[in-house]
């Protein structure tokens, strides 16, 4: 008999709890580079063990040790799940001292002090690109070599033979990205379940690595360069086309800035081949550049005319010129950014913006200065709270601006108490302000209100956030509670959005309450001619939220449930509520206002039908915006092909989820 193979197990662990899986993409990439070594790949079995955020470290552990130990454990580390996964590391040496724990991944890339210092039984912290630094680690295993003498492999950190802490030579960059092998075409990530059936949210890819920028709180330019690198046309080419036969709904890229590059466009034409041939895929989300050239415009035109969706991203972050300045962040010019949006807008294309609130420089004042002034423009902004993250300017240079930290609850991130310009009272505030405008403004819940309420309401954007915020703190309603928990909650937890946001979609007391809010503190406010456009429009918001009852609930007969029947729209499954009656034509009064046209036309009953799609219980955990809004009521009018009745389907149970790969109906 031969020797036994050498037992190397990936982990990875998302961040949110979905009925889906996370693609995992780090350990794709670790495994099909090392499999494609002769040496590895013979004596060499590797698996992927790929956790959702929902699970626990006691179900992790035996999932993974049930049938004993690996000999060498490696996990790709983020700071959601660092603590999770130096806890498996220890057990993992309980059960086999000998084996090799191995950390990779940002969070701790040229952090090997502080995590062999802090971590006795991690063996190895592998710095930068971890694919072929990997594999000459399974090689030195297969040939027997001392954990304590790794010091001709370039780009990790270890402890030497006396304990002290031994960094090698950084590994250069990859500059070909095709020599690493494509985890997808190579089989090394599976592309079907049991049942026959894509099994991720989402298909992750990159394009490139590589970014231009050094921004202060940012480590993705030094984490894989500042030089942008490709891969061939060829090889994604080919990487989107398996996509499609497994008609996979959306392609997000792990790319810094896509939409920057010649091959940029290059790769939308090729996805819109594609596309026309399988019918799949249907949207891409991407961090967007943050310059927008001709390459950026003639992209989104380009998604335009075939209908490719996508939430383009205003990555802004602060509008304040000081706190740009300390950010070291060259953004778009004023004036370029307000007319992108603008013409976004007016082409009825999606398009929100991400702010980060507690840089260094930022007040309270100047940050909801940039809220409103960036609410004019967009329909959805995303506010972060600051986070420090290794290796950054804030992370290095933290004396000099006063940085005072506290690592989180759960995971090991760093977030600010408070600095120079940020008392911690201040920073209180503004994690309520955070999570009720995620909640509501980020998340589609009000997500066409904001506009009308604006230009006909003279109401801006952040006073009716901080009015709900304090009617959710004053209302003795006992609904109120789980909104009251959340913003007290939200300084101390990251977690707390999830829950509030997924019993707003799937109860009808949630919906009534933020109605009432309405009616009661907003409505007075408005001339009395507009109230009537307004109120047929927070109906709509509310309306159109996705097609969703929360566990244990009765179906809803106000609002859009799973209960309601199924069709076919376009080759995919869609609830359909029929015969709505609206007090107007609010699609219509939104795009007049976004035009500057006048909206009184539209200021009429109508009826119509509204399509959900169907699913989006797989996706509200996650409070994943960019994919949940696929999710939402939309009118007939925009539908794209006459609906099917599915045959015998009542509610999305009925068709099951290995039908996705055939047409339904």
């Amino acid at each position: 008999m031969g020797r036994q193979p050498l037992r190397v197990w990936l982990v990875q662990q998302g961040i949110w709890a979905m009925s889906l899986e996370s693609m995992p993409l780090a350990s794709g990439y670790l495994k099909a580079a090392a499999l494609a070594d002769p040496v590895v790949a013979a004596d060499t079995e590797i698996v992927i063990h790929n956790f959702d955020g929902g699970a626990t470290l006691f179900g992790m552990a035996n999932a993974l040790f049930h049938d004993g130990a690996p000999d060498v454990l490696a996990f790709s580390v983020l700071g959601w799940n660092y603590r999770e996964f130096t806890a498996l590391a220890e057990t993992f040496k309980q059960l086999n001292p000998a084996g090799w724990a191995v950390f990779g991944g940002n969070h701790v890339s040229d952090q090997g002090d502080r995590v062999l210092t802090a971590n006795p039984c991690v063996d190895v912290v592998v710095n930068g690109e971890g694919e072929f630094t990997f594999r000459e680690l399974l090689r030195a295993r297969l040939a027997g070599a001392d954990p304590r003498e790794l010091h001709d492999i370039a780009g990790i950190a270890f402890r030497g033979g006396s304990g002290e802490i031994v960094s090698t030579v950084d590994r250069p960059r990859v500059e070909n990205l095709d020599e690493i092998p494509s985890p997808f075409l190579t089989g090394a990530i599976p592309m079907t379940d049991a049942h026959g059936g894509f099994p991720y949210d989402v298909a992750l890819m990159e394009t490139n690595r590589g970014c231009p920028y050094k921004c202060s709180f940012c480590y993705w330019g030094g984490a894989v360069g500042q030089k942008v690198r490709s891969f061939s046309r060829e090889r994604l080419r080919a990487e989107v086309e398996l996509f499609a036969r497994h008609r996979v709904h959306t392609l997000v890229l792990c790319d810094a800035n896509f939409g920057m590059l010649p091959a940029d466009r290059d790769f939308v034409a090729d996805v819109v081949a594609i596309r026309e041939r399988y019918g799949f895929p249907r949207s891409i989300e991407a961090s967007w550049a943050k310059n927008k050239s001709t390459v950026f415009f003639d992209i989104v035109r380009t998604m335009k005319e075939v209908g490719l969706h996508s939430s383009f991203t205003l990555a802004l972050q602060t509008l304040d010129d000081h706190t740009l300045d300390l950010m070291s962040r060259r953004n778009m010019k004023v004036n370029d950014w307000e007319e992108l949006a603008a013409w976004i807008s007016f082409e009825g294309m999606d398009c929100y913006a991400e702010l980060i609130w507690g840089a260094p420089g930022e007040t309270v004042e100047s940050f909801m200065n940039g809220y409103d002034r960036l609410a004019q423009h967009v329909s959805r902004i995303a506010v972060y709270p600051m986070l420090i993250l290794p290796n950054t300017t804030y992370h290095q240079d933290r004396k000099r601006f006063g940085l005072v930290t506290v690592r989180g609850n759960t995971d090991d991130f760093e977030y600010l108490i408070s600095h120079e310009t940020m008392s911690s009272d201040d920073n209180r505030y503004m994690h309520r302000f955070i999570f009720v405008s995620r909640l509501v403004a980020e998340n589609p819940v009000f997500r066409h209100l904001w506009a009308p309420l604006r230009v006909l309401g003279g109401i801006t954007q952040s006073a009716a956030i901080r009015s709900l915020m304090d009617w959710f703190a004053q209302d003795d309603d006992p609904a109120c509670e789980p909104f009251r928990t959340g913003m007290v909650n939200s300084f101390t937890d990251s977690d707390v959005l999830a829950p509030v946001l997924v019993h707003i979609y799937g109860t009808d007391e949630a919906k009534d309450l933020l109605r009432r809010w309405w009616r009661t503190v907003l409505r007075p406010l408005v001339p009395p001619r507009h109230r009537g456009v307004l109120d047929a429009t927070v109906d709509y918001d509310l309306l159109t939220l996705p097609a969703y009852t929360a566990p244990g609930r009765a179906p809803s007969s106000r609002y859009a449930g799973e209960h309601l029947p199924l069709v076919d729209v376009d080759g995919e499954p869609h609830h359909v509520l029929r015969d709505v009656r609206l007090a107007c034509d609010v699609p219509a009064v939104l795009r007049a206002l976004r035009r500057g046209e006048p909206h009184e036309p539209a200021v009429r009953p109508v009826t119509t039908t509204l399509y959900y799609k169907a699913g989006a219980d797989r996706f509200l955990p996650s409070t994943n915006h960019e994919e949940v809004v696929y999710y939402m009521g939309k009118p007939e009018q925009v539908r794209q092909l006459p609906d099917r009745p599915i045959p015998n389907a009542r509610s999305r149970s009925d068709v099951r989820s290995g039908d996705r790969g055939s047409p339904v109906g």
